[in-house]
């Protein structure tokens, strides 16, 4: 007997793409947990740093536009024995990518990740800022992404545009 699993919503497809995430990763094992959020965004792993929910904002009222700088937001959990730190990131969707502070103040040093500790990148806080980007962005759409740390190395991911909470549109899992 075949058994269909039918998701309902963002919350379904986010839900399944964190346990995915955490199996194929082998993070299910390491003690780390992260409250219940329905919330967008990728998961990755690189060396003893967890990137949780990294995506780009969502769109208000209309798609990014070419030369719009546009924030990004991502979760870190250095899970070393010693601190690291975020100190750079990189989008072929942007002329560059910054850390900033919570009030757009460019951070050159990048955002220290001590150890055993969740580092929020979020609006109101330190967070990413793609400068000038190159090309439309709707919510939805994806794009290569990497976070480059003082010590764990880079990594290279896609990340979403988060779709907007007013988007009423259909979507291929309802």
């Amino acid at each position: 007997m075949t058994h269909h699993v039918a998701f309902r919503g963002m919350r379904g497809m986010a839900a399944a793409a964190l346990v995915l995430a955490l199996t194929a990763a082998g993070c299910g094992d390491d003690n780390f947990s992260l409250p219940e959020w329905d919330a967008p965004g990728q998961n990755a792993r690189i060396g003893n740093i967890m990137i949780r929910y990294a995506h780009v904002a969502e769109p208000r009222g209309e798609p990014w536009k070419p030369g719009d700088d546009v924030p990004a937001y991502v979760w870190l959990y250095n899970k070393g024995d010693e601190a690291d730190r975020l100190v750079g990131a990189s989008t072929p969707n942007a002329a560059s990518v910054d850390i900033v502070d919570s009030d757009g103040k460019t951070l050159p040093e990048g955002v220290e990740l001590p150890v055993n500790k969740l580092v929020e990148l979020e609006p109101g806080k330190a967070h990413l800022v793609l400068r000038d980007v190159r090309q439309l962005i709707r919510g939805g759409d994806f794009m290569k992404f990497t976070l480059q740390f003082r010590d764990a190395g880079s990594i290279t991911f896609n990340i979403q545009s988060q779709i907007p909470v007013y988007d009423e549109s259909p979507s291929p899992t309802r």
